[in-house]
C-alpha cells in the first residue's frame, strides 16, 4: 500500500434500480454500479464501496469522506411504506389535508380522484389553541386537550407524531410545548413540528411537509443510524454526509431530524454534476438530463447554477399533471421528473396506445432481458432490441441480458396486443418514452420563459446518454454532452457539492411601513440557523452567504424570488428593495405595476461552503474520423430501419478525436449513441462533445 497521504472521497447514490458509487482519489476517478437492494439498501453500498476501493487499490480506512443520497425517502413516500403516524393540529382544522387547496388539477374530468391524504382522518387529532397571522396568541393552548390527545397516541400505539398548528411558521411556542408533553409522556416517540420542519405559510404545503417528515422519519434514521454502524464495522471510519434536496451537504444527524429534506438528494446531485461541467466548458444555458433506471429527471442550469425553489411536489398520481402530488415545502433544486428509465414496464392502454411507466420493474425483478424474474418489457427491453445495448458488455459484462427474453416480453405484452412484432414494439416504446421526455423538457422550459433550442443538453444516468440524440432531434437541440463518468453522474455531483444549508421561513412585511429592526432581526436569526447546520463541516473556508426574498404585490396569490444583495436594512432600504422586486417582476412578466403596495412574504438565507475555482477547458484540435474496431445493427427512429453502426470503446478515445453517427460509444455504465445527423468530438476533459453534422 502507498503510505503517502491522500485525498480519498466517496459519492454514493441509491437509486430505484442500482446504487452507484463514484470514488475520487487525488483527482482520478474510479466508479461502479450494483443493483439496489430494497430489503436492506446499505448493503449495497458496502457491496460496491468494497468494489471500488479494489478497483482504486485503497484499503477501506483510508476513504476521507463518504457523501451519500437516496431516493428512500421519497419511495416510502410514493409507496406508502412509513411509519404509523398521527398528525395533531388546531381544532377546526382537521381536515386541511383532505381539502387541498380545493384546485382541480383536472379542469374538466367529472370523476377527479384527489390523492388520498398521507395521514388518515382517524389518526388526525386536534388541540384547542389559535395563534393569529402576526402570532399573537388569541387563545390560550388548552391542557386539558392536550393531555387527552396525549392519551389517545399513548393508546394508538404511535410510532411518530407530526404537529402542525395555524400559524405556527409565526410562532411555534405551542407546537414546542405539545410536543414536551408527547415525550415526557412517551420518551421513545418520533415527533416532528411545523415550525423547524417548514415555517412557511400556505397550511396545506406546511402540513403535508411536517406529515412526510414524520412519515418517514423512523425509517430513515434506522437506515442511516444501520449504515453509518455497518460501514465502521468493514474499517470505513470517515464522517458520513448526506445530500439534501437543496444540492447542499448536511451531517447524518441533521438529515435524521429532517429526512423531508433528503426527499429529492439523488437528483439534486445529478444537476451539481451537470453544473459543474458547464463551468468547466463556460456554458451559460443548460439543460440538464438525467435518466436513471426508475425516472427521468430535467433541470434547467443558467450562469452555470441549478434553478432552485421552495416547494415542489412529490408522488403525482394523474399523468404528472401539476397540483396532484403531494406538496412539500422545502429548498430544492427545481426540476421536473418523470417515471421514464431503463426500467420503467411498457403495456397497451385501452385505446390501444403503448404507455410507458410510472410503474418500474426496478432490480426487483428488473427488466426481463435481466433473467431475474421480470416478466414485463422495459425500456431496457427495447434499447437492447434496436441495438442500443450490447448484451453480453452491459455493466461491463457483469449483467448478461436475454434479448430472447427481451423480444418475448415485447411480444406478449405489447405484440400481441395490437399486433406487431417486437422489433416494432421495441420501437414504439422507445418512441413513445422519448417523445414523453421531450415534452416534459419543452413544457419546463416554457414555464420557465425560455426557447428550449437556446439549450446546450448535459445527459448522463445509466439510460441518458442512449437516449439523448433522439432527445435532441425531437426538441431542436444542436449540441449536448456526455461527461466522462455519465453512468454515475448523480454519485459524482455529490463530491462536487458544496457544504450548505437553506433556511427558509415566512414573514409578512409590507414596504409601506416596513420594519427594518424586524427584518435585521429575522435576517440575523436565519444565518444563525443556517451557519448551525454548516459548523462542524468541510473546511473550505469562510461560508458564502446568499440571501432571497419572496416578493409580491399586495393582493396577489403567489410571489417571485428577488436576491438580496446586502446583509442589513436600514430606515431607507424599502425604496431599494421595492425597485429590485419590480426589477425582477419585469423580467418575469414583462412589465411592473404602478401604483401597488408591495410585500415580502417568505425569506430565505443559504450558507454554504465556497465552490473551489476551476480552470476552462481548453479547446481542442479537431482531428481525424476515428474508424470503428467493429459495428453492429442499430435502429435508427428519424429513419425508421436499422443501419450498421460503429462500436467505440471510449476508453481507447483520445483529445480531438471525431466520432460520426451511426454509432455507439461504450463504457462500463454507460453508452452514448449518435444517430446519423450527429458527429461527437473528444475534448480535453473526456467529454464528448455531440453537434449536428
Amino acid at each position: 500500500m502507498n503510505n503517502t497521504p491522500r485525498n480519498c472521497r466517496v459519492g454514493v447514490d441509491i437509486g430505484g434500480t442500482f446504487t452507484d458509487i463514484a470514488l475520487d482519489l487525488d483527482g482520478a476517478l474510479h466508479s461502479t454500479k450494483v443493483l439496489t437492494d430494497y430489503t436492506a439498501p446499505e448493503r449495497a453500498i458496502l457491496t460496491g464501496v468494497k468494489a471500488v476501493a479494489e478497483t482504486a487499490g485503497i484499503a477501506l480506512s483510508e476513504i476521507d469522506i463518504l457523501i451519500h443520497g437516496t431516493t428512500l425517502a421519497t419511495n416510502a413516500l410514493i409507496e406508502r411504506r412509513g411509519a404509523k403516524t398521527a398528525f395533531v393540529t388546531t381544532q377546526g382544522f382537521r381536515d386541511v389535508l383532505e381539502m387541498r387547496t380545493e384546485n382541480r388539477f383536472e379542469q374538466y374530468d367529472l370523476n377527479i380522484t384527489l390523492p388520498p391524504a398521507l395521514i388518515a382522518r382517524a389518526d388526525r387529532f386536534v388541540v384547542r389553541e389559535r395563534i393569529d397571522a402576526a402570532g399573537r396568541v388569541l387563545l390560550p393552548l388548552d391542557e386539558a386537550s392536550v393531555s387527552a390527545m396525549v392519551e389517545k397516541i399513548a393508546e394508538g400505539g404511535y410510532e411518530s407524531v407530526a404537529i402542525g398548528f395555524i400559524h405556527a411558521y409565526v410562532n411555534g411556542a405551542h407546537e414546542v410545548r405539545v410536543r414536551d408533553a408527547l415525550l415526557k409522556r412517551l420518551p421513545n416517540l418520533s415527533v416532528s413540528i411545523s415550525s423547524e420542519v417548514s415555517p412557511q405559510m400556505r397550511e396545506f404545503e406546511r402540513f403535508n411537509t411536517v406529515c412526510a417528515n414524520a412519515y418517514v422519519k423512523p425509517a430513515i434514521k434506522s437506515y442511516l443510524d444501520r449504515l453509518v454502524v455497518s460501514l465502521k464495522e468493514i474499517g470505513v471510519g470517515c464522517p458520513v454526509f448526506m445530500i439534501h434536496s437543496g444540492g447542499g451537504i448536511v451531517s447524518v444527524e441533521s438529515a435524521s431530524e429532517f429526512p423531508v429534506r433528503l426527499v429529492e438528494s439523488g437528483p439534486a446531485g445529478g444537476a451539481i454534476f451537470a453544473a459543474d461541467i458547464a463551468r468547466h466548458h463556460g456554458l451559460d444555458t443548460v439543460l440538464s438530463f438525467d435518466m436513471g433506471g426508475t425516472t427521468a429527471k430535467i433541470c434547467l442550469i443558467e450562469n452555470q447554477v441549478p434553478k432552485t425553489a421552495k416547494t415542489f411536489e412529490v408522488a403525482r398520481t394523474y399523468r404528472f399533471r401539476k397540483g396532484s402530488g403531494m406538496p412539500i415545502s422545502i429548498p430544492v433544486v427545481e426540476m421536473v421528473e418523470i417515471g421514464a428509465g431503463g426500467g420503467s414496464i411498457a403495456s397497451v392502454d385501452a385505446m390501444r396506445q403503448i404507455r410507458v411507466g410510472p410503474h418500474s420493474a426496478a432490480s426487483e425483478p428488473g427488466p426481463a432481458c435481466y433473467q431475474r424474474g421480470g416478466k414485463n418489457p422495459t425500456i431496457t427491453d427495447a434499447d437492447l432490441i434496436l441495438g442500443k445495448l450490447d448484451p453480453d458488455n452491459f455493466a461491463g459484462g457483469a449483467i448478461p441480458l436475454s434479448v430472447e427474453a427481451s423480444r418475448q416480453a415485447m411480444a406478449d405484452d405489447i405484440g400481441s396486443v395490437i399486433s406487431l412484432d417486437p422489433e416494432a414494439a421495441a420501437y414504439g416504446t422507445c418512441e413513445m418514452v422519448d417523445e414523453n421526455m421531450a415534452n416534459a423538457g419543452r413544457v419546463h422550459t416554457v414555464e420557465n420563459g425560455k426557447n428550449i433550442s437556446d439549450f446546450t443538453m448535459i445527459t448522463f444516468g445509466g439510460a441518458g446518454p442512449l437516449h439523448a440524440a433522439r432527445l435532441c432531434e425531437k426538441m431542436g437541440i444542436s449540441t449536448f454532452l456526455v461527461p466522462p463518468g455519465a453512468g454515475v453522474g448523480s454519485a459524482i455531483g455529490f463530491l462536487r457539492a458544496p457544504f450548505g444549508y437553506e433556511s427558509v421561513r415566512s414573514a409578512v412585511f409590507s414596504l409601506s411601513s416596513f420594519d427594518f429592526s424586524e427584518a435585521n432581526r429575522l435576517i440575523d436569526a436565519m444565518q444563525a440557523e443556517a451557519l448551525g447546520f454548516v459548523e462542524g463541516g468541510l473546511d473550505a473556508g469562510a461560508p458564502v452567504i446568499e440571501r432571497t426574498l419572496f416578493m409580491r404585490y399586495a393582493g396577489q396569490g403567489w410571489d417571485i424570488p428577488v436576491p438580496l444583495a446586502t446583509d442589513r436594512f436600514d430606515a431607507d432600504s424599502a425604496g431599494g428593495v421595492s425597485a429590485l422586486f419590480e426589477t425582477e417582476y419585469a423580467r418575469f412578466f414583462g412589465r411592473a405595476i404602478e401604483g401597488l403596495d408591495v410585500e415580502i412574504v417568505s425569506w430565505s438565507v443559504k450558507a454554504s461552503s465556497p465552490l473551489a475555482p476551476v480552470a476552462r477547458v481548453p479547446a481542442v484540435v479537431e482531428g481525424d474520423d476515428v474508424k470503428p474496431a467493429k459495428t453492429r445493427r442499430l435502429f435508427e427512429a428519424s429513419q425508421g430501419a436499422y443501419l450498421e453502426a460503429g462500436i467505440h470503446e471510449r476508453d481507447s478515445l483520445k483529445p480531438g478525436d471525431v466520432i460520426k453517427g451511426p454509432a455507439v460509444v461504450v463504457e462500463r455504465e454507460t453508452s452514448a449513441v449518435l444517430t446519423s445527423s450527429f458527429k461527437a468530438i473528444v475534448q480535453n476533459d473526456g467529454c464528448l462533445l455531440v453537434t449536428r453534422l
